[in-house]
């Protein structure tokens, strides 16, 4: 009789669990801006090495760097190539996205000089918000207003960066996922890329804050010159 009393409350306990959880909606993981601190890399020489980790060292050692500071971003390293490296934090995605104010994400990009004077801006706008303490509607609004009254640059032809850092935290879904080259389109260019053909290794991504549409090709190799990961998606 103790045995199955004790089986009983087992069950109740258990049934009650399963019931909770199927009635509580499913709610955002990162509702909103952890404190700064957690945002931020400590070390700079170890921000500088992350962000270069975007690109092959021929790259990317010619390049400009940034690092974020409480300030927003600042020049560090001056380059001779017109290359920017830069380790891109959560805010860098749609207001949408529930990992918005994810800490742990740390995106290396290195953009070329058409994406560095024409694309970078708008990233580096919404980071001076962000530590201004602007909600995400109010972002995106501001985006807006600059873009409307081309207080941001056009989009360049030949915009694009480099994204091939083994050391990539994207997110908490996939981390580290392909390094990868993307190209910046103000237009639809998904027939005249093949973008999301079956097998195709070109993918596409259409972000409405920042007008753009992301062309994004795989590469077989991250960086440093190893191995990436050979399935697809």
């Amino acid at each position: 009789m103790r045995l199955l009393t004790l089986l009983f409350i087992a069950w109740a306990v258990f049934s009650a669990a399963v019931t909770v959880a199927q009635v509580q909606p499913e709610s955002t993981s990162y509702p909103a801006m952890a404190p700064l601190d957690q945002y931020l890399i400590s070390d700079e020489k170890s921000e500088v090495a992350l962000a270069r980790s975007a690109a092959p060292a021929s790259i990317s050692d010619e390049a400009d760097v940034m690092v974020l500071g409480r300030e927003g971003y600042k020049t560090v390293v001056k380059g001779a190539n017109g290359f920017l490296c830069i380790v891109e934090r959560s805010w860098a995605q749609d207001e949408k996205d529930s990992e918005f104010w994810n800490p742990k994400m740390r995106a290396p990009h290195c953009f070329n000089p058409q994406a560095t004077r024409s694309f970078a801006p708008i990233y580096l706008m919404k980071t001076r918000l962000v530590l201004a303490g602007k909600s995400k509607s109010e972002i995106a609004q501001a985006i807006a207003t600059a873009l409307d009254k081309k207080e941001l640059p056009a989009l360049e032809p030949g915009a694009m960066a480099y994204m091939m850092s083994k050391q990539q935290y994207l997110n908490d879904r996939g981390k580290s996922w392909h390094p990868l080259v993307m190209f910046f389109s103000p237009g639809d260019m998904t027939k005249s890329w093949a973008a999301d053909a079956p097998q195709s290794p070109v993918m596409l991504a259409i972000d409405p804050e920042e007008r753009v549409t992301i062309l994004f090709v795989l590469a077989g190799k991250w960086s440093d010159g190893t191995e990436a990961p050979s399935n697809m998606r």
